[in-house]
């Protein structure tokens, strides 16, 4: 889980790696703007009772394109999962003793657009069928996983995929150069910008800036700015079990301590204490935990 860019989100577990789940990153700094991280199962296993239970989902200010597959029951199951800005309960619901694999694609939440075929609208906190804003992908993807049965071939499928999207799309990708500037100004002020700031330095009013949000991400440019900010508090919390709580608030423009437990717990449906101990909790190597740094 190297960095590769400033801002990198984290999981409620982001030491977590095992047979039934692992991340890695894209090998090209070209597709490494655009995800976060592929992840999945390292190949296929049989569904146990250990790997049935649910794990906690936190708001990451990503999106998923998740494919589960069933080969006892020969079959694939796809969803389009959008930003979500709350945390939920995920329950695996795939059968006991069926042999099963999982691979995804997470986005950053503002750069899943660029690949789509429809607005982003309305896809806060959804859950959507591939095809209704990925076909071309999931064409593609239906086709060819059965064959790649293992994640690094997965990756190494979809990573050619993106970039011959990107070479025959060069001059017509779906972006925006507002959205964008928009976007990297909030991340280098750490959410912290007023959404008039935000407008003022993209040269538009705010209320073009919120249908551009709306369009590109469907959130909010004031909510997208909450959950960066209570992200990188999520990263410093995990670099630092002895953090200052009023420091903390200062430096993400908290009006108080109160202020900054009160939103951390609404994102997180725990206290920072036991959000650091969950977390921990998941390390399957000790010498996972320096991968933050």
């Amino acid at each position: 889980m190297n960095k590769t860019q400033p801002y990198f989100p984290l999981t409620a577990t982001p030491f977590k790696q095992n047979k039934e789940y692992k991340e890695l990153a894209p090998s090209t700094p070209e597709l490494s703007k655009y995800i976060r991280c592929f992840w999945g199962s390292e190949k296929p296993y049989t569904k146990t009772a250990k790997a049935a239970a649910g794990s906690i989902v936190i708001p990451d200010t990503c999106v998923d394109i998740i494919y589960q597959m069933d080969y006892t029951e020969n079959t694939i199951v796809s969803r389009f999962c959008g930003m979500n800005d709350t945390s939920f309960l995920a329950q695996d619901e795939s059968v006991l003793g069926h042999l099963i694999s999982t691979f995804a694609i997470r986005f950053y939440g503002w750069e899943a657009y660029v690949f789509s075929e429809d607005s982003m609208r309305d896809t806060l906190n959804g859950f959507y069928d591939v095809p209704s804003r990925f076909r071309w992908l999931d064409i593609e993807l239906k086709a060819q996983l059965w064959e790649a049965d293992t994640l690094l071939k997965r990756v190494k499928l979809v990573e050619d995929l993106f970039c011959k999207y990107i070479d025959r799309h060069m001059f017509q990708l779906r972006e925006n150069n507002v959205f964008e500037s928009a976007i990297a100004n909030m991340l280098s002020h750490k959410g912290t910008l007023s959404i008039a700031r935000l407008a003022k330095d993209s040269f538009v009013s705010s209320r073009h800036l919120e249908r551009i949000f709306n369009e590109y991400i469907g959130v909010t440019p004031k909510k997208l700015s909450n959950l960066v900010r209570y992200q990188l508090l999520w990263d410093d919390v995990l670099r630092d079990g002895d953090m200052n709580i009023s420091d903390m608030a200062y430096k993400y423009g908290y009006a108080d301590q109160a202020h900054l437990m009160r939103e951390f717990r609404r994102y997180h449906a725990m206290d920072i204490r036991k959000a650091r101990v969950y977390a921990l909790e998941n390390v399957e190597n000790i010498q996972d935990i320096g991968r933050l740094c």
